[in-house]
């Protein structure tokens, strides 16, 4: 029974002993490995030194090494700026990515909104008006601009009276019975015949408001006049 036990503890022992031995044995693969990746790049990098010191040499640059000290001192002291520009970047990608469906949409409906605008004539309305401005500019100074914006008010005055509904009403009347006539075939009056139709109530009542409209223009005109 106890040399049982004593070849148990052996055989444990020599499993124990082989992880070990294969343990050295893979950190050695590892080594190897390692030792030759170190090798490759030191002969990648003697290459890539070789070029470029080549390339400098052909381009007449010249390397300070006490500037490329203080490159690298510089660049070391500012790590955590650069890492705070590469965050920063890095949220910018971010909300540039998040953005940009919202961009797409609104250039979408602007897009349409313009398409729209050129179906209903707006372009060509604004493209019909250059001329109107052309002729503005041309038939008018700079003086004549300015005493119009001196008047301005007094102009828009006039169009909002001129807006009123009886003043449109009465305009619109004027206009109607002008059409109504024929301007090529209007008789014509005697003096005996004026007089006769002065007494009609429609001539009655044009002279009632002619009369009374110069009455109000006169009476308007004196009192700007005192």
């Amino acid at each position: 029974m106890e040399d049982q036990n004593i070849q148990a503890q052996i055989d444990a022992l020599d499993r124990k002993l082989d992880l070990i031995i294969g343990y050295v044995h893979q950190q050695k693969l590892n080594a190897s490995v390692v030792e030759d990746l170190v090798s490759d790049l030191r002969i990648i990098g003697k290459d890539a030194y070789d070029s470029t010191v080549e390339e400098l040499d052909k381009r007449n640059i010249e390397l300070d090494p006490a500037k490329l000290t203080d490159l690298a001192i510089t660049f070391l002291r500012n790590v955590g700026n650069i890492k705070m520009v590469m965050d920063t970047l890095e949220m910018a990608v971010d909300l540039s990515k998040e953005v940009g469906p919202i961009a797409n949409e609104m250039i979408i409906d602007f897009t349409k909104q313009l398409h729209h605008f050129e179906q209903k004539g707006y372009f060509e309305f604004f493209k019909e008006l250059t001329p109107i401005m052309d002729n503005i500019v041309t038939g008018f100074s700079p003086q004549d601009l300015r005493e119009l914006a001196d008047s301005v008010v007094s102009i828009l005055s006039i169009v909002k009276e001129m807006t009123q509904p009886e003043v449109l009403g009465s305009v619109e009347n004027a206009v109607k019975a002008f059409n109504a006539m024929e301007t090529e075939s209007v008789p014509s009056y005697s003096v005996w015949r004026v007089l006769k139709e002065m007494n009609s109530p429609e001539m009655k009542k044009a002279l009632g408001f002619g009369i009374t409209f110069m009455k109000n223009v006169s009476k308007d005109v004196t009192i700007k006049n005192e």
